[in-house]
């Protein structure tokens, strides 16, 4: 499973020119499924995004998580960033999950959100969707759950 974090001072998704999730401060989510993710993969993901500090503190630190400033959470799904472009032009999605199990994980992780205390605003599995945001930084991290796994958690 992959993630593209950002910071945002707001974000919102739309389809069809209707807007179906929209927020304040916060973090948006562009998530991928990979064709072996699990349960545990959407949990280990959720809260590792979920807790991290990358908000600034009086002392310009990101000492500070959502928790702290009121903050919310869009989450859009996004199989394309399981792209392959090592070979060609165009871009093959081999590497991303099926569908069914793609939308499977993508709800879950929306539960799971939910679960921690943020129930996301989110897009919808599968749809043509516009999303727009105004970034605070900018601060985007990438998450990996090959790499969350196998890492430590801290307490």
């Amino acid at each position: 499973m992959r993630a593209v974090l950002t910071r945002v001072k707001s974000a919102s998704v739309a389809i069809a020119g209707e807007t179906v999730g929209r927020i304040g401060q916060g973090f948006l989510i562009l998530l991928g499924v990979g064709p072996e993710d699990t349960e545990a993969h959407c949990r280990r993901l959720a809260e590792k995004a979920l807790a991290l500090r990358i908000f600034e503190d009086e002392n310009g630190k990101m000492n500070r998580g959502l928790e702290d400033v009121n903050g919310e959470v869009l989450v859009v799904s996004q199989f394309t960033l399981y792209g392959n472009c090592r070979k060609g032009r165009r871009p093959s999605f081999t590497d991303a999950a099926p569908p069914a199990l793609g939308e499977e994980m993508y709800e879950r992780f929306l539960s799971i959100c939910a679960e921690l205390g943020y129930p996301p605003q989110h897009g919808r599995f599968g749809a043509d969707m516009q999303v727009e945001s105004v970034n605070d930084g900018p601060v985007t991290l990438i998450l990996d759950t090959k790499d969350l796994m196998e890492t430590p958690r801290r307490s």
